[in-house]
Order: structure tokens, then sequence, then C-alpha cells
């Protein structure tokens, strides 16, 4: 499914890594009786940004027709609360392309305008389950564009998993949807990118996506043969991500200085790792390790200089950019100067959410 927040998109455009996709030339697509010729009739399911790569990748190949694209309803979003269209939903009207927005495809009257004769469906982060009753509609199964090296991290939230996990590398795997969460054979799986330190959920979307490009690109040279050459799923090393909440972005000051830093840049640009000061909401945007200020009670505020920095469980970090509830972002220093923060000032000591269950588990 792949990091959907709330309203299918994420705040910020992100800034995909280059890339000359080579097409393959059209091929012979016959119909089951022969004779015909046609291109793959496709439906492609996607919501975020991760997804708009590979639907302006199939949607102008003579060898595919997109029958629709089905993306999540438009969600209010931004101070205004305005309707916001999707990434996809974006990019599906600027190609000129059908689109259905359903809230769910429990029920049979959401599903019906589904029921297209499609070939395939392709499924990139879209953001809602599938029921046996949507698996069986197209002739040749439902395939997800998925942003992990399955078996690892399977669900909702892929790649901000990597960048919590400090994984060294991720990518793309190309799997046939069945009933289970993210469980299907693969199709193919991308070459291995590396999660780099500074990484945020932004910037390795950016570099994934167009690996999910090459796999589509590859598989329409001769998809039926492709999928039915898939494999299963290694039987060891799986583990499941759940969907991301507002609520996770909450900074535990107590934990790891290490942990922390990489929790703010997975929880960025959504949710954004958060904290509190004297009760007020506080959004934390970039940290830094901070390896000369000494130890203190986890979340007391340490002024030194020009920089200012926060005790953690084990270390500390540096607040390098932060945005105070109705504020504009700004330097840790600026913020501490600016709201006469007491060098003896606790963050996160009040109004935290209610504990949350692990975003990451094994399987």
């Amino acid at each position: 499914m792949g990091d959907v927040p709330p309203g299918g998109g994420i705040a910020g455009t992100i800034a995909f890594a280059p890339l000359t996709v080579r097409y393959v030339p059209s091929f012979d697509w016959r119909t089951p009786h022969g004779g015909e010729h046609r291109p793959v009739r496709i439906v492609f399911f996607g919501t975020p940004d991760f997804a708009v790569p590979s639907l302006r990748r199939i949607a102008p190949d003579p060898s595919v027709e997109i029958l629709l694209v089905v993306t999540q309803p438009d969600r209010p979003a931004g101070r205004g609360r305005a309707l916001q269209r999707s990434p996809i939903g974006r990019a599906a009207d600027e190609l000129g392309l059908p689109v259905y927005q359903p809230p769910s495809l429990r029920d049979p009257s959401a599903r019906a305008p589904l029921d297209l004769h499609a070939d395939l469906f392709v499924v990139a982060a879209f953001g809602l389950i599938f029921g046996p009753k949507t698996l069986v509609l197209p002739r040749l199964g439902c395939l997800n564009v998925h942003a992990s090296l399955l078996p690892r991290f399977r669900g909702a939230s892929p790649i901000a998993a990597a960048i919590l996990a400090g994984d060294s590398i991720a990518g793309v795997t190309l799997m046939r949807m069945d009933s289970g969460l993210d469980t299907g054979p693969m199709v193919a799986t991308s070459r291995a990118e590396s999660v780099r330190g500074d990484d945020t959920a932004e910037s390795l979307t950016g570099r994934l996506a167009p690996l999910g490009v090459e796999l589509l690109s590859a598989l329409l040279a001769d998809p039926e043969a492709r999928i039915a050459a898939a494999v299963p799923q290694p039987e060891r090393g799986a583990t499941l991500t759940r969907p991301l909440t507002k609520a996770d972005g909450w900074v535990e000051w107590h934990r790891p200085a290490g942990e922390l830093e990489r929790h703010v840049r997975a929880m960025w640009p959504w949710p954004r790792a958060w904290t509190t000061l004297d009760g007020l909401p506080v959004q934390v945007h970039r940290v830094s390790l901070d390896c000369e200020s000494a130890g203190s009670g986890p979340g007391r505020v340490l002024a030194a200089g020009s920089s200012v920095s926060v005790a953690c469980g084990e270390g500390a970090l540096r607040l390098d950019i932060v945005q105070p509830a109705g504020g504009r972002p700004m330097t840790g220093s600026a913020f501490v100067a600016g709201r006469a923060v007491s060098p003896s000032a606790t963050l996160g000591l009040v109004a935290g959410p209610a504990p949350r269950p692990p975003i990451i588990i094994d399987v």
C-alpha cells in the first residue's frame, strides 16, 4: 500500500530522482481467443506522490489502455481546510484520464464501476484494502508496486519504516496481490537503493518511485508471461507496518538520540515529528545529533551559544528547525529566544498522545 497519509497527499512537492526510461517496443497483445491485436487494458489505483511516475509512465504507452484511474476522495487540507485532490487525481486530470474516488470498495455498488473487463489492476500506494471480490475482477490479476524489498516492510508505511529501522538499503517489489496484506508472489524486484543518513520519507520516496517505473516498463514487454513466472516471497524476514497517524509523530525524549533523529526524518513530511512546550504543540522539522552537550533529564532544553539542544534518554539532539503552533518554521535558537524559553524548560511534559502500537512488527 505504501505511506499514505489521510487525504492521500503529503505536504510539499516531492522532487523525483532523474530517470531515463527506455520504452520497450509495443508488443502484440491478443484476446484470450487469439487473433485480435489490442493493448493491455488497465485500471490504475494510487493516491500519493509515489504513484505518480508509474501512472505517467504507462498512460502514454501505445501498448496500454488506461480504462480508469481510482484514487481516494478529495480531503480537507492546509490551514484553510479546502478540499484537495490527491497527487494521482491531479495527474490523471492532467492526462485527461477518467477518475473514480470511492471511499471504500466493500459495497457492490462501489465495485461496480471497476467491472470493465480489464486485463490488469495496477496498484501503487492506493490506501484501501482489496477484498476477494475486487481481486478477481481483472483477467490477469492485481499487481502492487510496493515500496520495499519484500517480505520486509509489508503494509502501509514501508518507506518510513526503512528510515525508522535504520536500514541501509531500500527498494521496490512488483507483486501479484492475494488475500493477504502484501503477501502475494513477486513478479519482479528492483535494484537496491541506498538509504542515506539524511534521507527523509520524502527524499527516499523521490528515489524509490522511479524504480517502480522501471519494473512496470519491464512488465509491459510481456505481462502474461512475467506474471505467470512470479515466485513466492521468502519465508524469513517478514515484517508488517501499519498506517501512520498524527500521534505517531510524537517525540519520546526518553529514547536514544540516534533513534529520535531517524524518527524525525521518517515522519517528514507527514505526520511530522512534534512535541509540546507548556502544553502547546511544537513541530520538529529537522534535528542533528549533538555529541558535545552533557546529558540531563529527557526533554530538558540545553542552550549552548548559537545552537539549542534537547537531552534524550541517551545523548542529545540539536534543534535545527522547529515550528511553534501558529508560527513559521525557525531555527531552534530563534524559537528559544522568541519564546523566552528558560534553560531549565522541558519539552514534552504534557499533552502527549495515548500510547500507540509499534509501527513495525515481525510476522
